[in-house]
């Protein structure tokens, strides 16, 4: 019985060496990929865009540094392992995205863009505010893609860094404003797994 203790013992020990190695690995084998990953461009491949669904009302008292806020404060809960602030600061998230002013300032298919990524994403921050911490993170992943792209047509006040953790779901990206790795998808069982991708200004 006590050998089979130590040898259950030491598969475990190897599993989470493997684990943590696996994650170093794939941060290697990423850099000759980052070109590929660091273009986020917005599609309608989720399914999630269709035709009938009725356009969302943007009532312009908003803007995308109050999204970006809020977006980095359900990003640290979830680090956090916090479900129930996650729960709350998703719902946050789905009101100042829903509040985005796309009046003015932005080109007629910028603005079309921009109505249909924050479709998505408020969908996301929806369902975040509903979920359990799993699920939250399945949404974060695509939440964190149409904030990008978000970013990619408003500009940004301050420099932002894309993360990438190459072991969750195949690979996930997300922004933060710091260089320091503190993965949302992981918490606190891989909290520095991932790399920064690109800076964004």
């Amino acid at each position: 019985m006590s050998k089979l203790k130590s040898t259950l013992g030491i598969v475990a020990i190897a599993f989470i060496t493997l684990t943590a190695m696996s994650c170093k690995d794939n941060n290697k084998e990423q850099n000759s990929t980052d070109e590929n990953h660091s273009e986020m461009n917005h599609d309608n491949s989720d399914g999630h865009h269709d035709d009938d669904k009725k356009e969302m009302a943007m009532s312009g008292n908003g803007n995308s540094q109050a999204i970006l806020n809020d977006y980095f404060n359900l990003k640290d809960a979830l680090v956090a392992d916090d479900n129930a602030r996650a729960k709350e600061l998703g719902a946050t998230l789905a009101t100042s995205l829903g509040n985005l002013d796309v009046s003015s300032n932005f080109s007629d298919t910028q603005k079309a863009n921009l109505k249909d990524i924050i479709e998505d994403a408020v969908e996301h921050a929806e369902h975040i505010s509903e979920s359990d911490i799993d699920h939250q993170r399945e949404h974060f992943k695509i939440l964190s893609k149409d904030v990008t792209d978000m970013v990619a047509i408003t500009g940004t006040e301050k420099t932002l860094y894309q993360q990438f953790c190459p072991m969750y779901d195949g690979g996930s990206a997300w922004l933060s404003t710091s260089k320091d790795v503190m993965n949302p998808y992981y918490g606190s069982r891989m909290l520095n797994c991932g790399k920064v991708q690109k800076e964004i200004n």
